[in-house]
């Protein structure tokens, strides 16, 4: 079999228009990797036969766009969106089978990743691996069953567009819903730099020079904002103490120095953004929730960030969590959530009398935003107020246990996968076992796994940063009896062991939901055997 080489960039911009279907097969060493499912194959089709679906249709058009957007206080974006920011929420209840048709009116070609769901493979919306890239001016249905409740979201997984405006939540409804609440608000959180200071693009080429010298990208105790011996921002010999620029270099338009982070372990993120944005809305002019005190209402959180994990609280408030990544947890009682990228968390909460502030405090970059919840008269905090809440018991994944009813039956894995996280800030090399991925090779030594197996993924961090680390089409058990999620935080120098049942057939992508990670390689490929 002859061997191919497709530059990414080229791909993406044709739409793969002239290239065979056959691509997704041939794109690797037929010596070097085993027959794998493919993703339209029998297996996958056999196993979409096998979810509780209804038979009820949910049709729906999402539209990619080119627009200005009013992110408030006279803040007006260009950028890409799906009609608003968010996009409109798509609302199914679980067995129904949502088609939606993506309608591409960008200049470039994209994609739509259902984030979370364990849908059939070649609905998955990553190219090359699962379908061809939607051209520009093009059109493409998806169409699968959505049989488990939860919180989701959905987002393109091409390039860095994950990082513009291109992202909307997605609630699957529970028939028999066992929660008691009077109302629902979707909070989406994000990072913003896109139609403001540049582009995600243009972020992407900066950061992907590094940051020069160094110790081959992988040791950066020595430098500001990067390890547990980071100077705390303070110009280090050899910088700029202005901007904290290598001696000698021109200033960083987008790279952050000094970013850190007791609860991330050390450095806190990569890229610097002028706003971060709940419901689409900056800081100073933010969205109001209206409510009447005594309201127990439920909050479906959602982290559609680039580079920027949130810890979120409600101030003059206590939030019961009570599910993660769409998946019911024992009921927890906090202060405040930590919310790394990709990650979601349902919690209830009791509305006092008066106007509160919901606080999202970029983790470690000394920013935040912000909207208010208001159920009687009063003035509105200033957008510098932190509630004290962000300093009390502060929840991450780790303090969760599944609920009895989503706890994977005890079982010894029959495979075992350890990815290593390397890489780091010096050469930007970040990569699974020190191998960045080749999208132009994406089967090229992907992590096996056989149908039927309980598989254990040991996520290994030796870099000198978090990684929230996401699994496609499945939900894993973090640790013994953890909870169950498709997202999980990796600190650095820690393992997190992450153990799912091989249940969904077709070739998966496991990644860091960095958005720049990602695409310069932490990404690999959880591939079945055919």
């Amino acid at each position: 079999m002859p061997e191919f080489t497709v530059n990414r960039r080229s791909l993406l911009r044709a739409g793969l228009g002239a290239v065979g279907a056959g691509l997704l097969a041939a794109c690797t060493d037929a010596a070097a990797t085993p027959p794998l499912v493919d993703p339209s194959g029998g297996p996958v089709a056999e196993a979409e036969a096998k979810r509780h679906g209804t038979g009820k249709e949910r049709p729906v058009t999402v539209t990619a766009t080119a627009q200005a957007v009013d992110l408030g206080g006279g803040t007006t974006a260009a950028t890409w969106t799906f009609g608003a920011l968010p996009g409109p929420a798509i609302r199914t209840t679980a067995g129904d089978t949502l088609v939606a048709t993506l309608d591409n009116r960008l200049p470039v070609a994209t994609s739509l990743h259902w984030h979370g769901l364990a849908l059939r493979n070649d609905m998955d919306g990553v190219p090359p691996v699962t379908m061809r890239p939607v051209a520009a001016g093009g059109s493409h249905t998806y169409r699968f069953v959505t049989d488990r409740p939860g919180t989701y979201w959905f987002h393109p997984h091409v390039g860095v567009q994950l990082d513009r405006g291109l992202y909307a939540p997605l609630i699957v409804e529970d028939p028999q819903e066992p929660l008691g609440y009077d109302e629902e608000w979707v909070v989406v959180l994000d990072d913003w730099l896109d139609g403001l200071t540049g582009t995600p693009d243009q972020a992407f080429t900066e950061l992907r020079k590094g940051m020069g010298g160094g110790s081959g990208g992988h040791d950066m105790s020595g430098m500001p904002g990067h390890g547990t011996g980071g100077t705390g921002g303070h110009a280090m010999p050899g910088t700029d103490a202005g901007t904290g620029a290598p001696a000698g270099r021109a200033p960083s338009s987008f790279m952050l120095m000094g970013a850190t982070s007791d609860l991330l372990g050390g450095d806190a993120g990569d890229v610097r953004y002028p706003h971060h944005l709940v419901n689409g809305r900056i800081a100073a002019d933010p969205e109001v929730y209206r409510s009447r005190p005594g309201r127990r209402v439920r909050l479906r959180i959602v982290n559609a960030g680039g580079d920027t994990a949130y810890r979120l609280a409600l101030g003059g408030h206590r939030l019961t969590v009570t599910h993660t990544d769409g998946f019911p947890v024992a009921h927890e009682e906090v202060d405040a959530l930590l919310i790394g990228m990709g990650e979601r968390y349902d919690a209830l909460v009791t509305l006092q009398d008066g106007v509160f502030p919901l606080t999202a405090l970029a983790e470690g970059k000394d920013a935040a935003g912000r909207a208010l919840v208001r159920t009687g008269t009063g003035e509105a905090p200033a957008d510098t107020v932190r509630p004290a809440e962000l300093n009390g018991r502060i929840l991450a994944a780790s303090d969760l246990r599944a609920a009895d009813e989503v706890r994977l039956p005890s079982r010894t894995p029959g495979r075992t996968h350890r990815i290593e996280l390397t890489g780091g800030m010096a050469r930007y090399d970040w990569a699974l076992n020190g191998r960045p991925f080749d999208m132009a090779r994406p089967t090229d030594r992907p992590f096996l796994v056989g149908a039927g197996e309980r598989v254990r993924l040991e996520f290994v961090n030796r870099t000198e940063m978090w990684h929230p680390m996401h699994l496609h089409g499945h939900t894993f058990q973090v640790g013994d009896g953890g909870p169950r999620k498709d997202t999980v935080i990796v600190l650095p120098g820690r393992t997190v062991t992450c153990d799912f049942d091989a249940d969904n057939p077709g070739q998966w992508m496991t990644h860091c939901h960095n958005a720049y990670h990602g695409e310069a390689g932490m990404m690999g490929l959880v591939a079945y055997r055919a």
